[in-house]
C-alpha cells in the first residue's frame, strides 16, 4: 500500500514539475486531441536537437483555414507531396496567399497589400516593406514527404489535428513514437520499406572517428533516448541501468557509442569514481568474497579474474617467472624465508590477518606448513590453546576441520 502511494506521489510530482517548466518556458501544454501520434501529456514539444527552435513571425489560423473553410493543405504546402529532403522549405511563398487576400507580394520591395500587420509581427507604420524575419532551421534528420504522401499518408498522421489549432508551431513536427506506430509493425504492408532503425531518420557522425554511429551532438541539444525505448534514457540513475540495457542489446547501444567509448571508461582511464575508488586493487578481494554476484554483473571470473591473477602471479597456475617475480607480495628472501624478520608473512599474518583471507583462505596455510612440513612442525596452535579451544569451536569449527577429521579423538577435548 505504501509503495503504492509513494508511486503515485512521485507521479504527480513529475508531472508538476513538468507543467511549471513548460510555463515557465512559455510553452502551449498542447492537449492529447491536437498533438502529433506519440506525444505524451503534458507534451513539452519536439526534441530541439532535431528540430531547433523556429522564430514564426506570421500570423495564420489554421482552425479558420482549414478546419471550417476547408482548405486542403496542399494548397498552401504543395512542395510537400513532392519533397524528398527534410531540409526543403514547405512553408507557403509570399505569393501563395495573394489570390484569396487580394495582396500583391511579387515584387518585395514593393509589396502591396491593405495592412501588413494583419499578417507579419512586428511591422509598423512607416518602417516601408521591412518585417521580422522568418527563420526555420533544417531539422537534423533524414524525411522524405513524397515517399509516404505515394502512400496515402494523410498530414494529420503524422502532425496532429492542425484543423483544430490557430498557429502550428514547431509543436506539430512528428514524434519519434508515432514514427515507430507504422515502422514497428511485423506487416510490411503497415510498415512500409523503411526499417526502424536509427539509421534511417538519424544523421550519422560524419567523417573522422565516430563516422560510423549516429551523430547525438548538436549546437541546439543532444540526442538522449527516451525512456520507453529499451528504459534507456540517460538520467542520474542511468549509471547504474546501463549495464542491462546493454545486456539485453549491446547493438542498440552501438547505435550512438563506439566499442572504445565504454573501454574508456571500464579500463580505468576516464573511469567515475563511483564505480571503482582509487585504491580497489587493495580492496576488491574482500569485496570480492562478500558479494560475488555485484561482481559478476559486469566481470567474468574464468576469463576476467583469472586471467588478470594468473598474469600479475596471484595464483598457483601461470608463469612460474610470473608467480617467482614477487607482483603482490615482497621477495622470497623476506617474505618467507628464515630467519624470521620484519616483513615475513608470519608478522604481516599476525599484524593484519584480513588482509590475508581476502585472497587465501586456510587450507593455503596448511598446504606449505603442514603438507610439505615447511616451519618444522607447524604447529598452528600457541601455548594454552586447549583451556580455550571449546569455546573457539562452538564459534567456527571450519578452521578445525582444515586439518583434523569431523570424528577424530583429539577434537573430543574441545567439544
Amino acid at each position: 500500500m505504501f509503495r503504492r502511494f509513494f508511486h503515485v506521489f512521485f507521479l504527480l510530482a513529475a508531472l508538476a514539475v513538468a507543467i511549471g517548466t513548460a510555463l515557465a518556458e512559455g510553452k502551449p501544454l498542447a492537449t492529447k486531441s491536437i498533438l502529433p501520434p506519440g506525444a505524451p501529456v503534458p507534451d513539452l514539444g519536439p526534441s530541439t536537437a532535431i528540430f531547433p527552435p523556429q522564430a514564426l513571425t506570421i500570423r495564420f489560423d489554421h482552425k479558420l483555414h482549414v478546419g471550417d473553410q476547408h482548405v486542403g493543405c496542399a494548397t498552401c504546402h504543395p512542395n510537400a507531396l513532392t519533397s524528398q529532403s527534410s531540409a526543403d522549405l514547405l512553408t507557403p511563398k509570399a505569393t501563395t496567399c495573394d489570390g484569396c487576400h487580394e495582396a500583391d507580394h511579387t515584387n518585395l520591395a514593393d509589396v502591396q497589400a491593405k495592412d501588413c500587420a494583419t499578417c507579419h509581427l512586428g511591422w509598423q507604420p512607416g518602417d516601408g516593406n521591412r518585417v521580422a524575419a522568418f527563420t526555420i532551421p533544417k531539422p537534423n534528420l533524414t524525411f522524405d514527404h513524397k515517399a509516404h504522401a505515394a502512400r496515402n499518408i494523410g498530414c494529420r498522421q503524422c502532425h496532429g489535428d492542425i484543423e483544430e489549432i490557430g498557429l502550428a508551431t514547431r509543436d506539430q513536427l512528428p514524434r519519434m513514437k508515432g514514427c515507430f506506430d507504422c515502422h514497428q509493425r511485423p506487416d510490411a504492408a503497415a510498415r512500409g520499406d523503411a526499417k526502424s532503425a536509427c539509421e534511417t531518420c538519424h544523421l550519422k557522425g560524419g567523417s573522422g572517428p565516430n563516422g560510423n554511429v549516429i551523430r547525438t551532438s548538436f549546437a541546439t541539444g543532444t540526442l538522449n533516448p527516451p525512456r520507453w525505448m529499451h528504459n534507456a534514457k540517460h538520467e542520474p540513475d542511468f549509471l547504474l541501468r546501463h549495464k542491462y540495457v546493454t545486456a539485453n542489446d549491446s547493438q542498440f547501444c552501438g547505435n550512438c557509442h563506439k566499442e572504445d567509448f565504454c573501454v574508456a571508461c571500464h579500463d580505468g582511464r576516464v573511469r567515475p569514481r563511483s564505480i571503482h575508488p582509487s585504491d580497489y586493487l587493495n580492496l576488491h578481494a574482500t569485496e570480492a568474497r562478500l558479494a560475488t554476484q555485484k561482481c559478476q554483473s559486469c566481470h567474468r571470473e574464468q576469463s576476467f579474474c583469472l586471467g588478470c591473477h594468473q598474469r600479475m602471479g596471484v595464483s598457483m597456475s601461470g608463469p612460474s617467472a610470473v608467480r617467482e617475480a614477487g607482483r603482490f607480495h615482497p621477495p622470497k628472501t623476506e617474505w618467507s624465508d628464515a630467519p624470521r624478520k620484519p616483513g615475513h608473512h608470519a608478522f604481516e599474518a599476525m599484524r593484519n590477518l584480513n588482509a590475508c583471507v581476502s585472497c587465501h583462505i586456510e587450507r593455503d596455510c596448511v598446504v606449505c606448513h603442514g603438507g610439505q612440513g615447511i616451519g618444522g612442525g607447524f604447529n598452528p596452535h600457541s601455548g594454552g590453546f586447549v583451556s580455550g579451544c571449546a569455546t573457539q569451536m562452538r564459534r567456527n569449527p571450519r578452521p578445525c576441520y582444515v586439518c583434523h577429521e569431523p570424528g577424530a579423538a583429539v577434537l573430543r577435548r574441545c567439544q
